[in-house]
């Protein structure tokens, strides 16, 4: 067997195709274009396993189009062009398939819409994430979505049998069943995982469905339990200086097909969280990673994530950025709406400064080192020691504490 079980069996025709009843059944719009030939630019939007890639086949089949495949993974803007050139010289109407095209940043979604517009291509794109939030309005204008949904355990039953017979398996209903439950929606894991207990060559057990199937689940679902564990797990490696284990954890979601600009995000909250003013270079370099990982896509991108949550994980750590500013926030409870001090008021009319407005203030810049020793900034119905901020002994802010306490002493003094 040269190919994977799941290219073997991938359907040549609508009557072997299990699944997307809602799209496929008689007089449903996608099917009525497939079987009428009727080529548009769509986007397939579902979990993975639903049949995207094998719909786009279909119907570049039933048209007699040239079949092209692109993976936002994989390629960028060069492969795009050459997919463009191949088009052009192809005599027949060719189908340019884009597998993962949410990970395709705007300027390589936008390289494709001339060649949507003028026909050179049928674009089909598969995304797992919401279109309305991956993808550019202008191609998505031009393009009609398809939602498919997450296979039933009848649908996986029905791929599991097919399966076991071409395989000459023998695999119990029941065992199917168990089966059917891990794949959890998706056909291409459930062949999968077919594949591998008949390579084993032993004979089907639960006890070896739970084996192999416990070996094999890298996938996570996006909102699912799963997905929440390992977002949590990569960011405790960083806050506990394992670049290893962060590295690991980051490898593992990226690979499960977790979308990186989310990554991005949640690594530039980790900078200011965890390591703040202990080192303020890890929040540029995370806006940096994030900016790179929109610009370029993939590989790129991740790579330069990679890069952030190593660093970050190397440098001192800090909580107290974080920890102070949901102190002042529990606070805005507390207060309630506190006026602000006549002297911290700005006074651009003749009237505000005869009300007091700006009144006594002290500039800065002109006291001695810059610092106004013993001036109050917080409003008259807060102690005016109060105190947020508690630098650590860590990076940076060992010598951001001392200058506050220098600074506090010149208040001790003045009073």
């Amino acid at each position: 067997m040269t190919a994977p079980l799941a290219a073997l069996l991938r359907p040549n025709n609508l009557d072997d195709f299990f699944g997307q009843s809602h799209l496929l059944g008689k007089d449903k719009p996608l099917r009525r274009a497939i079987e009428t030939g009727q080529l548009h630019s769509m986007i397939f939007w579902g979990p993975p396993g639903t049949g995207k890639t094998t719909l786009a086949k279909l119907l570049a089949h039933k048209t007699n189009a040239n079949f092209m495949t692109l993976s936002a993974v994989l390629d960028g803007v060069k492969e795009i062009r050459l997919a463009i050139e191949k088009a052009k010289a192809h005599e027949n109407p060719t189908v340019l398939f884009v597998d993962e095209v949410h990970r395709f940043n705007k300027a390589q979604q936008d390289a494709f819409l001339p060649f949507v517009e003028d026909g050179t291509i049928t674009f089909i794109g598969a995304t797992t994430e919401n279109p309305s939030f991956e993808l550019n309005n202008a191609l998505l204008s031009r393009a009609r979505v398809y939602v498919l949904k997450r296979l039933t355990e009848l649908e996986l039953l029905q791929i599991i049998q097919r399966a076991a017979d071409y395989l000459k398996l023998d695999f119990p209903e029941a065992l199917q069943k168990l089966l059917a439950d891990y794949a959890d929606g998706d056909a291409r894991r459930a062949l999968n995982l077919v594949e591998i207990l008949h390579d084993l060559d032993e004979p089907i057990t639960e006890e070896l469905i739970q084996a192999t199937c416990s070996q094999n689940q890298r996938r996570f679902d996006k909102h699912g339990e799963l997905f929440h564990d390992q977002i949590s797990a990569l960011h405790k490696s960083m806050r506990g200086s394992s670049p290893d284990a962060a590295l690991y954890w980051l490898c593992r979601m990226l690979d499960g097909g977790c979308d990186p600009l989310y990554l991005a995000r949640r690594i530039a909250r980790m900078a200011s969280e965890d390591i703040g003013n202990a080192d303020p270079r890890a929040l540029q370099l995370a806006l940096n990673a994030w900016d790179i990982q929109e610009r370029l896509g993939s590989p790129e991108g991740e790579l330069a994530l990679a890069q952030a949550i190593l660093f970050m994980s190397c440098a001192p750590k800090s909580n107290a950025v974080y920890t102070a500013y949901n102190k002042v926030m529990s606070d805005m409870q507390k207060y309630g709406t506190a006026e602000v001090p006549l002297h911290l008021r700005n006074a651009p009319t003749k009237l505000m400064k005869n009300i007091g407005y700006g009144k006594h203030y002290r500039y800065a810049h002109d006291e001695p080192n810059a610092y106004a020793a013993g001036e109050t900034y917080f409003p008259e119905t807060m102690p005016q020691d109060t105190q947020y901020y508690f630098p650590t002994d860590r990076g940076l802010e060992i010598k951001i504490k001392e200058k506050l306490n220098y600074l506090r002493q010149l208040d001790r003094e003045k009073a």
